[in-house]
């Protein structure tokens, strides 16, 4: 019987146990021995990171040609417009790569969302928005770059799903053994 985790990855985390160049690493947060990360996520990105010591999982996990979808929560820099969404949704060209069709659409800044230490540079004439986006590809920072390529920096970022398993109500560091079935 195999065990997959779901943790969610504080800002500033590494996806990985050994730490490196003085960063914080998942070494610090008492998950069980054996587990690997199924993936990664940034370091300054938060949020949903599968663990697990299933080998073949990881591999399935990993695999581009399986297109499991992965739903991310962005803050970006500027009040996002209907035309930047759709731009979103049909793929943007980020570093001479089509990305593929996304799901996109504009959201409420979370209710119940933690707050990030530090906080997010701050604007006073320059708002932010939120919007969702699931992807069923994770080039290098693809996110950043697809909303940067449609004039929407992102200032946030939050992966809240990978697949069915989503992060609901696990704070940053906690995290809890997964039953359901992740696609």
């Amino acid at each position: 019987m195999s065990t997959v985790i779901l943790f969610n990855k504080p800002f500033n985390t590494l996806s990985q146990f050994t730490p490196e160049g003085g960063h914080k690493a998942l070494n610090e947060f008492n998950l069980p021995p054996k587990v690997y990360a199924a993936g990664r996520l940034d370091y300054d990105s938060e949020g949903a990171l599968l663990l697990t010591d299933n080998g073949k999982l990881i591999k399935k996990l990993l695999d581009p040609d399986l297109n499991h979808p992965r739903t991310y929560l962005a803050q970006v820099e500027g009040q996002i417009t209907q035309e930047a969404i759709q731009q979103l949704e049909n793929g943007v060209i980020i570093k001479g790569y089509h990305t593929k069709k996304c799901k996109a659409k504009i959201v409420s800044e979370p209710e119940n969302l933690w707050d990030r230490n530090p906080p997010i540079r701050y604007r006073a004439n320059i708002p932010t928005s939120w919007i969702e986006l699931t992807l069923t590809e994770g080039k290098n920072r693809q996110v950043r770059h697809m909303t940067a390529a449609v004039g929407f920096p992102t200032l946030r970022l939050i992966r809240t799903k990978i697949g069915n398993i989503k992060l609901e109500n696990l704070l940053p560091g906690q995290w809890k053994i997964v039953e359901e079935k992740i696609f």
